[in-house]
């Protein structure tokens, strides 16, 4: 059977900078695993994340709408878990994204919260339940 092993995401900066993904990681319940100068991994059973400085800093600005990764979506467990991560995001640097149909933007059935970081990165907070 296939797995996803791990994602590497290139980001501004280097890890100092990077408070506000370690912040959201966290209350995911992704633990840091390993961190050099260059990056961070961030482990959830037997997958991984990957933090990296991106070496091409001089290329425009991420833009999720571009072709390229649109986002990655973390399942969190419940649907308190969601709630509260997205009632304590902007406090960590992240804009909840349609705010005005959260937490069903995604359907009825699908309990999520969108969350854009100040660099443009989207991600989905997701309930399992």
């Amino acid at each position: 059977m296939t797995r996803l092993h791990h994602v590497e995401i290139w980001l501004d900066g280097e890890p100092d900078d990077w408070g506000d993904w370690a912040w959201l990681l966290g209350r995911c319940g992704l633990t840091l695993e390993s961190s050099w100068p260059e990056g961070q991994s961030w482990a959830a059973g037997d997958t991984s994340l990957v933090l990296t400085g991106s070496p091409n800093l001089a290329r425009v600005p991420h833009d999720r709408r571009r072709p390229d990764m649109n986002h990655i979506a973390l399942g969190v467990g419940e649907r308190t878990v969601v709630d509260a991560i997205v009632r304590d995001a902007t406090a960590h640097g992240w804009t909840p994204l349609y705010a005005d149909r959260y937490p069903h933007a995604g359907g009825a059935e699908h309990y999520a919260c969108w969350l854009e970081s100040t660099t443009g990165f989207k991600v989905e907070v997701v309930a399992d339940d």
